[in-house]
């Protein structure tokens, strides 16, 4: 019987095949209490483990630093690392002796008991990111239970291969030795299976829990597979071999779907591997509209090697180096934070891989929820997103911002550089800020080191910004909108709350209406302005952007060919007069879907 489970679309495309199912992710778990003699055994077996997991993650890091950056996503080796991590953890490893001493608990037992103390801890966290983590810490938990109980398997075995249905009239399933494409489903994916996965003859992939920021998405995402995650009880529902679609668009799960809908999506899927073919066509093309108004299409970039993917797509440039991800998980590691030095040469290589285009740096977008230290664990902050993040944290901590305001100017005399400044709200940051940089300037040239010219800018993703634009640009020569943020500020919507998903809205009037205005400002004072949120790479979005006089989007790079053929179709003296009526309709959302 078809049926269709609902998720979160983290990766485009469509993906048709037989399922896969891995292994529950809960092994099951013999309950008993031991005798006061057997406790220094039981403790013994959970430290035999957590020795051979250690050894088979280090082996697995081993074989992805052979890899190159696209056999094995760079995220993957900073996966594995995260497990190696939680693996040594005090809290996971002592709380397991704990309860084997005190309560007698066998091995098993203490180790399960533990994960649900530790794991509720992940759950009261405000970070998304450090939310999602508490499936890493059961997937070490789950390798741990399987070296106790010897299977150390976690994938199932492949089902047999058969002809691919096609929905056409006859065909009947049978096997004729034709290969068919197979999709993984299971409760989640970890890091090391991804290797298998990366191996596999896998299209897609489906997993009951995680979201936009879990490891699945973020790894789906760099392999450009299609993928939906948070399919509840996907792994419960869908059986060994069941012939299942994925639609990574719409975040829809088909199993057991009839010939015709079989027909249906397998000519979607034909149309999308067509529509990337001509979109590939594109690449070197100018992005000029119908009425010869030249479009900037720029890159989001996260890491320095970014910049390879970016240029292939034919970005212009760089309009967004999100600076924090080189911060990031570094003291987890046990590794200092970058100092000037590796700052600077990690910048240069982004300049240098750009082969001459601009790149537009934004100072680290970090604090609050997301520490750079481990000197404490508990959440201080009631609502982070509005507490000490972006240039507030920069402020607050002047000798890092300045060794980074340092490294950037250094790396802008090989290449144009543009810096980007996160979350400004009020004239007193300005003036810190800009004082700041001047400051770094001054501090090189009494080293006597070499340092470039660079243009600065600001994002607008504070309401107080978008309306106080006048101020912000006597100081700044360019403005980069950062709609996510916007959005969510602008309607007091936390996106990350699946409680009120449903209400963050980028076609909401008052949204459109601040975005409208800076676009509009910038144009009327001569100075540069972009969107480097996610609403420059949504297509749906791209002819009202137009219209309302953007003429420099900021994307991912599998984005950008997508958003160039609507700019190559438009008409911006057509677009702009309905733009406006747009920004004047109680359905704005309508008008922009029709």
């Amino acid at each position: 019987m078809t049926f269709a489970l609902h998720g979160l679309p983290v990766a485009r495309g469509i993906a048709i095949g037989r399922a896969v199912l891995v292994v529950s992710s809960r092994v099951d778990v013999a309950h008993y209490f031991v005798q006061p003699h057997e406790v220094e055994a039981e403790i013994g077996r959970v430290r035999t483990a957590r020795n051979a997991v250690a050894e088979e993650l280090q082996r697995l890091q081993a074989n992805v630093a052979q890899m190159t950056p696209q056999e094995a996503p760079h995220e993957l080796s900073a996966l594995l690392e995260v497990h190696q991590m939680l693996l040594q953890d005090e809290a996971l490893t002592d709380g397991v002796k704990h309860w084997i001493t005190e309560r007698l608990y066998n091995a098993e037992w203490a180790l399960t008991t533990q994960l649900e103390i530790v794991a509720r801890q992940f759950d009261e966290m405000e970070d998304e990111y450090l939310r999602e983590r508490k499936a890493d810490l059961e997937q070490v938990v789950e390798r741990l239970l399987h070296q106790m109980k010897g299977t150390a398997a976690v994938l199932a075995p492949p089902p047999p291969k058969r002809r691919a249905r096609t929905g056409e009239e006859g065909d009947d399933g049978a096997d004729d030795g034709f290969d068919v494409p197979l999709v993984l489903i299971a409760h989640d994916l970890a890091p090391a299976d991804m290797l298998q996965f990366k191996k596999s003859v896998f299209a897609g992939f489906v997993t009951d829990v995680g979201g936009r920021t879990s490891h699945t998405a973020i790894v789906a995402r760099s392999m450009d597979i299609p993928a939906v995650v948070g399919a509840r009880g996907a792994s419960q529902l869908v059986r060994q071999d069941d012939w299942v679609i994925i639609d990574g668009d719409a975040g829809v799960v088909i199993v057991d779907p009839s010939p015709i809908i079989l027909a249906e999506y397998g000519f979607k899927q034909r149309q999308g591997e067509l529509e990337r073919e001509r979109l590939w066509r594109l690449r070197h093309k100018p992005a000029v509209t119908l009425d010869n108004q030249r479009v900037e299409l720029l890159a989001n970039i996260e890491l320095p090697d970014d910049t390879a993917g970016a240029v292939k797509a034919g970005a212009v440039g760089v309009g967004l180096f999100r600076s924090e991800f080189l911060f990031m998980g570094r003291t987890e590691r046990g590794e200092k934070l970058p100092d000037e030095e590796e700052q600077y040469e990690a910048y240069r290589r982004a300049i240098d891989g750009m082969q001459g285009m601009p790149v537009t740096i934004r100072t680290i977008d970090i604090g609050a929820d997301k520490p750079l230290d481990a000197k404490s664990t508990k959440q201080e902050y009631l609502n982070p997103a509005l507490g000490l993040r972006a240039i507030r944290w920069s402020l607050a901590e002047p000798a890092m911002f300045l060794t980074q305001l340092r490294a950037i100017l250094r790396a802008a005399a090989h290449g144009a550089v543009h810096l980007l400044i996160p979350m400004l709200a009020h004239a007193s940051e300005i003036r810190q800020t800009l004082a700041l940089i001047e400051q770094a300037r001054a501090e090189l040239d009494m080293r006597g080191q070499a340092h470039g010219a660079v243009k600065l800018g600001a994002m607008i993703e504070v309401p107080a910004a978008a309306l106080t634009l006048k101020l912000f640009l006597r100081h700044f020569d360019f403005l980069s909108i950062g709609t996510n943020d916007l959005i969510q500020y602008t309607l007091a919507i936390d996106r990350a709350d699946e409680a009120v998903a449903h209400l963050y809205d980028p076609a909401h009037p008052a949204v459109l209406r601040l975005v409208a205005d800076t676009i509009a400002e910038c144009r009327r004072q001569g100075k540069g302005v972009s969107v480097c949120g996610e609403m420059a790479g949504d297509v749906h979005f791209t002819r009202l952007l137009l219209g309302l006089g953007l003429r420099s989007f900021s994307m991912h790079p599998s984005q950008i060919l997508a958003v160039k053929q609507e700019v190559l179709r438009a008409d911006t003296t057509k677009l702009a007069p309905w733009a406006q009526r747009v920004l004047e309709s109680d359905d704005p959302a309508g008008m922009i879907a029709g």
